[in-house]
């Protein structure tokens, strides 16, 4: 690839990172909303919430295999608009199970999407011999960030007016810049590899994904019990409590776009390292019986802290391996989103007996094994 092609796929790879969760961005800071008007209890919800990662994990498999035949850019092309149309189901649950049903179709749809991106953005860092996987995961961040954000400033507009807008935004403006994405290469689709068994998965791949699924256990966890914390601090089940969601994801987005330069200054495993010690520090900011002003700036260091974890990840896997490219993302996914689908209802359950504060502090022993499992991030650990 020429310098012009890599600069424009690298700008419009960007547009999709972001583009892709901006209305999930404004699901999550209406969780609250949706929790207070059906009634839900804490472990109601939490059961309910594990509908998306549920389907996320088979979601994956499948779309891994998928992008083998068909190609990230046309996975794109199909997959936005069917996710900015279901990501408006959940508003219209009217019920626990209700609710878990609309989550399990959504997440089914994030699965394509979420593969066929990582794929792209993986192949364009060692095609265009370019350094990008972090600040594509901060505009990640900034498209949850961007969509929280207008949800907790739009109080004027019922809550399917504000997710219909954003929902509008994402999968027009998402098919139009997949539309754009020029190809890597002469060849974008194959046969899929055969399958491998579990003893011929390379180690670096199984640890890497562990070291990854302890961290999104942390993210998935902000991302859904953020706002309720807050909300419950504040004594407030209003949409504005989805501030909390916000600044995580600012200051997720802010290490993500840090994170290249980081990365090139000080190497991924310090980087890592760096960041994961932030999440710890954060947590026990939320955990100690702290004035409520503080909560803010402890949702800051976690999301400082779990930012450079997912793209570290994806660099080192995609680098494994150019045949089995798209399964090992897969399979990392997988692994990763593990930690989606348990941080809910682990966390829903704990706070039920006891309270947020109490299940946020069952996440530290998985970030201090998480720590130690970054070495495997160096080049020469990846045999």
């Amino acid at each position: 690839m020429d310098r012009q092609e890599t600069t424009r796929a690298t700008l419009l790879i960007m547009a999709v990172f972001v583009l892709q969760p901006f209305a999930i961005g404004g699901w999550l800071a209406l969780i609250p909303v949706v929790k207070e008007a059906l009634g839900l209890s804490k472990s109601e919800l939490a059961l309910a919430l594990i509908g998306m990662p549920i389907a996320l994990i088979p979601g994956l498999q499948i779309a891994g295999r998928a992008m083998t035949r068909i190609g990230p850019r046309r996975v794109l092309r199909a997959f936005f608009p069917i996710q900015a149309l279901v990501v408006l189901l959940p508003l219209l649950a009217w019920s626990g199970p209700s609710l878990f049903g609309a989550l399990v179709v959504l997440g089914a749809a994030v699965a394509f999407n979420e593969v066929a991106m990582n794929v792209y953005a993986g192949r364009l860092e060692k095609r265009g011999r370019v350094m990008i996987m972090n600040r594509c995961h901060g505009f990640w961040a900034a498209g949850i960030m961007g969509g929280s954000a207008l949800v907790a400033l739009m109080p004027g507009l019922t809550p399917m007016q504000v997710l219909a807008g954003l929902a509008v935004i994402s999968g027009a403006g998402g098919v139009l810049v997949a539309v754009s994405l020029p190809r890597l290469g002469d060849e974008e689709t194959g046969i899929a590899p055969p399958r491998r068994r579990l003893s011929e998965l390379p180690r670096a791949l199984i640890f890497v994904a562990l070291f990854m699924f302890f961290v999104t256990l942390t993210e998935g966890t902000m991302a859904d019990w953020a706002a309720v914390y807050l909300a419950e601090r504040l004594g407030d089940p209003d949409a504005s409590a989805g501030i909390a969601v916000t600044v995580f994801s600012a200051f997720m987005a802010g290490g993500r776009f840090l994170g290249d330069w980081l990365k090139r200054l000080m190497g991924g495993v310090a980087l890592a390292r760096l960041t994961t010690t932030s999440a710890i520090l954060g947590l026990f900011v939320l955990i100690v019986p702290l004035p409520v002003w503080l909560a803010l700036p402890g949702f800051a260091l976690v999301g400082f802290g779990i930012s450079a974890a997912y793209p570290l990840g994806v660099s080192a896997i995609a680098a494994l391996d150019d045949h089995y490219e798209s399964a090992n993302i897969a399979i990392m996914a997988t692994v990763a989103l593990g930690g989606f689908l348990i941080g809910p209802p682990l966390i829903g359950f704990v706070s039920e007996a006891f309270t947020l504060s109490v299940g946020f502090a069952t996440l530290l022993p998985g970030l201090i094994l998480a720590l130690w499992l970054t070495r495997w991030l160096r080049p020469e650990s990846r045999g």
